[in-house]
Parts: C-alpha cells; sequence; structure tokens
C-alpha cells in the first residue's frame, strides 16, 4: 500500500471519530444552503475556505475551470452535479469560486492565442471554456503581462459561469448566484486564502455591488472592470 494512502486513511479514523455525532440529522437527507463551483485545483481547499465542518451545509462540486455545463445531445446545459442541489434539496445559493493562477483558464487562453495539444479528456474540459473566454481574451489590454491577463480570464471565467446558470431555465429564478475569486497569490491583497467577491446575480460593477451589499464591502474588489 502506497504510503500516502496509508496516512490518508490515519487521517480519515480521526475523522471519523470527530464527526461521529455530526451526521445524526443528515443521515437519510440532505437540505445545504449553497452549492459551490470550486476549481478542483489541489489549492483551492473547497470546504476549508468556508471553514466548514458541518455536513449537510454545504454542496461542493468541482472540476477544472470551475465550469457549470456539459455537453449533452439536447447542446450546452448545466452540469447536473450543480444542478441537482437547486432543483432537488431546495438549496437557494450557487456560488462560483475561481481562483488566482487558475491553471485551466491558462490553458484556454493558450489554446485561443496559440494553440494546445492536450489529451481528449483534457482538451473536452478546455472546449467547454473556450468559447466563453474567446471574447475576454479580445477585450483584454495589450500592455498586461501574461500573469495579469490570466488572473484578469479568471474574473471573465466566473462572469461567464454565472451567466450559463442566470440563462438556464432548469435553475430556479429564486437561486442567488455569487462569483468569487480564491486569491492565494496576493493579487488582491496579502491575506492568502481570502476569498473576494467579485460577481452578485450578474451585477459586477464593484461600486454598485458595494451599495448594494454595504455588510460585506470590504470583500468585494475586482481586478477587471471591463
Amino acid at each position: 500500500m502506497d504510503e500516502f494512502v496509508t496516512e490518508l486513511l490515519a487521517h480519515n479514523a480521526e475523522h471519523a471519530e470527530q464527526f461521529h455525532t455530526r451526521f445524526d440529522d443528515v443521515q437519510k437527507s440532505q437540505a445545504p444552503h449553497a452549492v459551490t463551483v470550486c476549481c478542483s485545483d489541489s489549492r483551492v481547499l473547497q470546504d476549508a475556505m468556508w471553514t466548514n465542518t458541518q455536513p449537510g451545509r454545504l454542496f461542493s462540486c468541482g472540476n477544472i475551470g470551475n465550469r457549470v455545463v456539459q455537453q449533452t445531445d439536447d447542446g450546452l446545459v448545466v452540469s447536473g452535479d450543480v444542478l441537482y442541489p437547486l432543483v432537488h434539496t431546495d438549496t437557494k445559493t450557487a456560488i462560483v469560486v475561481g481562483h488566482t493562477g487558475c491553471g485551466a483558464v491558462t490553458a484556454a487562453y493558450q489554446a485561443l492565442t496559440t494553440g494546445t495539444d492536450e489529451p481528449s479528456g483534457i482538451a473536452h474540459c478546455l472546449d467547454l471554456l473556450t468559447p466563453s473566454l474567446a471574447d475576454g481574451v479580445e477585450r483584454l489590454p495589450e500592455d498586461l503581462t501574461r500573469e495579469a491577463a490570466i488572473n484578469r480570464l479568471v474574473e471573465y471565467n466566473v462572469d461567464q459561469q454565472i451567466e450559463h446558470l442566470r440563462a438556464s431555465e432548469d435553475v430556479p429564478t429564486d437561486v442567488s448566484i455569487v462569483g468569487v475569486v480564491y486569491d492565494f497569490q496576493d493579487r488582491y491583497s496579502d491575506q492568502r486564502g481570502a476569498v473576494h467577491v467579485i460577481n452578485i446575480d450578474g451585477e459586477r460593477d464593484s461600486s454598485t455591488l458595494c451599495e448594494q451589499h454595504p455588510e460585506i464591502a470590504d470583500r468585494i474588489s475586482r481586478l477587471w472592470n471591463y
């Protein structure tokens, strides 16, 4: 057995001991308050970023590029893993979580500018991102470094995923949609691991968001107001 897997199992034993009673109210059903759609990057700590240790509070989805869509015979639709809690568990909030230095956004940027050669599984995921990012690449200021361009496209990608949710007839109209960026590269502040709100229900102007949501004004920040 791989030594790291053995270590993980040991940690799981500790987890099971600590969490034994925390499943009492959710053993037979769930009613999460929010569904989060995060990038599956190993540096994005999906539950830890919210200090969530309570089963049943968050319905966490992860994939490369924090995408909310999938390709089906009916065309591009909101992914079932994202849609499930919104339709079946009365979840009223969806949170799209991008992150600084996103590898999927970087690969999509490269695909749109110089081309890529990826295995088909990865290429399929990028094909779900690139159409949404194409306009964003065209809008980028010419004087940006590549790193700065990627982090602005991270915001653009979050905005586009929110638009997919807002445009879908499958998403209930009373669902609130929040877009954030998880920063561990000191791009928004020196507080690594902080979440910065960049979009709420399609509104992405920082001043307007601060006026509409003064209780979180200190958490609202964008790198790019395009």
